[in-house]
């Protein structure tokens, strides 16, 4: 069996109690046979600030790259808001997926069947939800350069954020849409700003010209990013793959978050080029954030940072049959009534971090049997 080399990277408020369940998990999957794998742990974010004053030790970003694949908790926190803007702890986050070329954002907003009563919305609008958003990840508004404040001739102020895509940029992106939309329901709906942004021009532009060269077999829809922000809402279930930029795909994918009951559900993945060898770099990481104000308490809950490990079993290693083994534990573990916090209705029974973790691994071995 071929053993498989992680890096984690527990970061900061939530992440190191969410990512210690998936310890447990990578350790259940040992023990039955499934996977094997060799964990390294290291610091990002706040964490890492607080040892060697960046968010990131370039000794971390190496390990990051000859790791086969990197599973990241939360950065950020009230801590270090004090801390200067190159130095904050979601620059650790930034700098590998830049350094590492983590240029595609996997985000799946899944409802699973015990919790469509969760829900923001009616049980009717989710119950079967299953969208998968692309997000491109390292360009955009949140990279392009000038990005600054001066001050101005009478002592005001003027912030400058720039949005920048290239064709290449916009053309691999697609690819990814494309080629997940084949393995799903043959359906892309593109997110822009054509009507107001020139970036937006290009990527339609780009995305539509990908479409008529390479899959003409999959159907493709253009809508306005404020336009599928409302639909979102509206009517979900007409999205499959949904491909969008960086600074779109931030918001519209927390919007599909809430979709599904919690933000504490979602996983994602972020993953590299394939090289010549048929591999990629990749790190996987649950949607929500750090939250702090539940830090150390026993209350997070660590499922979509499980469902992350999921995603790697799935995209890093092509063990497809071991990812389906996981998701079903955890839509296993739902469907018999555990429940943290966060997704617990009236009535249910309450489990902490580790006790959700350990629902989860009761119902993998049992699968496994």
């Amino acid at each position: 069996m071929t053993t498989y080399k992680l890096l984690l990277l527990p970061g900061d408020g939530i992440g190191p109690e969410v990512m210690a369940q998936v310890e447990r998990v990578v350790g259940a999957l040992g023990e039955l046979g499934i996977a094997s794998f060799e964990t390294e742990t290291d610091l990002v974010g706040g964490a890492a600030i607080d040892v060697h004053g960046k968010p990131l030790a370039d000794e971390t970003l190496a390990r990051a790259d000859a790791a086969d694949a990197i599973l990241l908790g939360a950065v950020g926190g009230p801590k270090w808001n004090g801390v200067a803007y190159d130095i904050r702890p979601e620059a650790g986050l930034l700098r590998l997926r830049k350094d590492l070329g983590l240029f595609a954002n996997l985000r799946p907003a899944l409802c699973y069947p015990a919790l469509a009563d969760a829900s923001a919305l009616k049980r009717e609008l989710v119950e079967g939800l299953d969208i998968m958003i692309v997000r491109e990840l390292t360009g955009g508004v949140y990279f392009g350069e000038p990005k600054e404040i001066t001050v101005q001739a009478d002592g005001s102020k003027r912030a400058v954020d720039t949005q920048v895509y290239t064709t290449a940029e916009i053309e691999r992106i697609a690819h990814v849409a494309f080629d997940l939309a084949r393995k799903r329901s043959g359906r892309v709906a593109s997110a822009e700003k054509h009507n107001v942004m020139k970036s937006g021009v290009l990527w339609k532009e780009v995305v539509t010209k990908v479409h008529a060269e390479h899959y003409t077999d999959v159907q493709l829809e253009h809508i306005l990013a404020d336009n599928c922000a409302m639909q979102l809402v509206r009517r979900p279930k007409q999205f499959d793959v949904l491909v969008t930029d960086n600074l779109f795909g931030d918001i519209l994918s927390d919007a599909a978050a809430m979709l599904t009951g919690s933000l504490g559900m979602l996983p994602s993945a972020s993953l590299g080029a394939v090289d010549a060898r048929g591999t990629r770099k990749a790190l996987y990481e649950p949607v929500h954030g750090s939250a702090p104000d539940i830090a150390g308490q026993d209350i997070a809950n660590p499922l979509a940072m499980i469902g992350s490990l999921a995603m790697c079993l799935r995209y890093s290693f092509g063990l497809g049959e071991a990812a389906d083994l996981l998701d079903g534990a955890i839509t296993a573990a739902l469907a018999g009534g555990a429940r943290t916090k966060d997704i617990a209705g009236a009535g249910a029974k309450v489990l902490g971090t580790a006790g959700m973790g350990e629902a989860v691994i009761a119902a993998l071995r049992s699968r496994a049997r």
